[in-house]
């Protein structure tokens, strides 16, 4: 400030007028008006939202949230309509078992509502301590590590395990969260076509040649989540072993359906000794929330140290890891056995049996697979239409998820109903054809009935849910 006085006071001495500084209020005013007439007005950004919704309507993509006023189970309500739940991933009906509920309010008296931070800075609970003791005998693995969602879990690993100077190879239909830790890993990626081992195999050869030095990761699912299939896992394993790679195993949609005492398609085939990294969820079969990652106890040591989803999220709260531990004792007991029976079963009604839980009907254009979903919902049944980008353009589906929580007979009505709405033309007419004469089915309260006299078929609901 002493400079800068004296520097005017030479100025004024020799003639020259000086300028006085602006003060704080004139330097803000012209920052004020230079910023208005740059500054994009708040009209060109809801333009732009409102412009990209109307080109998601145009093209049949548009979601939107609905609300249940249910807990999960066979049955979910719409702005005061009960429909039959064929859209829910809680494949043995643990979500609302009474053990399950017990457990996750006794958690919640003793630990409270949240767990305040990342289990790195306020300690592990007894419960996520005990749970991931579980997970790991229950994957035959050394340690497990639990995150607080399925999709953590797998960016999580993905992007701590492999480098910029690594290769990931990865199926082609793997999941969101497998494509998006793979890409947050920096590697670089090549997709191989879904379950194609010979499309692996070369690019395994091609990652050996192009990449001495690298390490290869093979990441592929168990049972796949929009096609219901299974990967050839046999045989990705060989060829894993051969060429010196690592695979990485999702079982989300394996755990608890597949294997003995539902510990997954690795555990049938006896293959989970050979797999590095073992994932899975505890929020579809198991019926709470969060997803783990099972293997040996230098990898869960590495994880908790470089697994970004893992060190900066706050811990899912005691009762979530409660609810998981007691349906994971349910799923590996008498108890569990008996419920994927009832869900094989349950899937042996449907022409082409699915080896899992997954029931896909593709229909190929957005519109008639939406159109087939609305008629579903006018027969009681809640099967959501699956479109682009979760499936492949011209593939939409629709997808049914099957749960030891269905009554067989609701199960054989979808079934027939399905065939009918698959085979009919397309219709502006909501109401579908009786699947045993051909006639037309009228929707009216608590049943679906078949307009023929003669005929007969009816579906009837239990109106105290309506």
């Amino acid at each position: 400030m002493h400079r800068e006085r004296m520097d005017r006071i030479r100025q004024m001495k020799h003639g020259r007028q000086v300028a006085r500084p602006a003060s704080r209020e004139q330097t803000f005013s012209s920052v004020d008006s230079a910023l208005s007439a740059v500054k994009t007005p708040p009209s060109m950004f809801e333009d732009h939202l409102q412009k990209s919704l109307a080109d998601l309507d145009a093209r049949h993509l548009r979601r939107s949230l609905r609300v249940s006023g249910l807990p999960t189970g066979p049955l979910v309500r719409f702005a005061d309509r009960a429909l039959h739940n064929f859209a829910s991933n809680d494949y043995l009906g643990l979500a609302a078992h009474p053990e399950v509920i017990a457990a996750a309010l006794e958690a919640t008296r003793q630990f409270g509502a949240g767990t305040g931070a990342s289990r790195l800075l306020t300690g592990t609970q007894t419960p996520h301590h005990d749970l991931e003791e579980k997970l790991a005998s229950f994957k035959n693995t050394a340690a497990a590590l639990v995150f607080a969602n399925g999709y953590a879990a797998s960016t999580g690993a993905l992007q701590a395990l492999a480098g910029k100077d690594d290769v990931v190879l990865l199926d082609k239909l793997s999941h969101a969260c497998l494509v998006d830790g793979a890409r947050l890993s920096g590697a670089t990626l090549r997709p191989f076509h879904h379950n194609d081992t010979n499309h692996l195999e070369h690019h395994l050869r091609w990652a050996r040649e192009k990449h001495p030095q690298a390490r290869i990761f093979i990441v592929t699912e168990s049972v796949f989540s929009m096609d219901g299939d299974t990967a050839p896992l046999r045989d990705i394993v060989e060829l894993k072993d051969r060429h010196g790679a690592v695979l990485m195993l999702d079982e989300a949609h394996g755990t608890g359906v597949l294997g003995g005492g539902g510990r997954g398609l690795a555990d049938q085939l006896g293959l989970s000794h050979r797999i590095e990294v073992q994932m899975g969820t505890l929020g579809k079969a198991l019926g709470s929330s969060g997803g783990y990652i099972a293997g040996s106890r230098a990898l869960i040591d590495f994880l908790l140290n470089r697994a970004r989803g893992f060190i900066f999220s706050t811990a899912a709260p005691a009762s979530t890891a409660a609810a998981a531990s007691a349906a994971l004792e349910i799923c590996a007991g008498p108890e569990g056995d008996r419920r994927r029976a009832r869900l094989r079963e349950l899937a042996a009604l449907f022409d082409q049996v699915p080896p899992a839980a997954i029931h896909p009907v593709i229909i190929g254009k957005e519109e008639d697979t939406l159109r087939a979903s609305d008629q579903l919902a006018q027969l009681g049944f809640h099967v959501p239409a699956i479109r682009p980008p979760t499936v492949p353009q011209g593939t939409s589906r629709l997808r049914v998820s099957l749960s030891a929580a269905h009554d067989p007979d609701t199960v054989r009505t979808l079934a027939a109903a399905l065939r009918a709405i698959t085979n009919a033309p397309a219709s502006d007419n909501p109401d579908t054809v009786c699947p045993v004469c051909g006639a037309a089915l009228i929707s009216e309260k608590c049943k679906v009935v078949c307009r023929s006299a003669t005929c007969g078929y009816r579906i009837v609901f239990n109106c105290s849910e309506f």
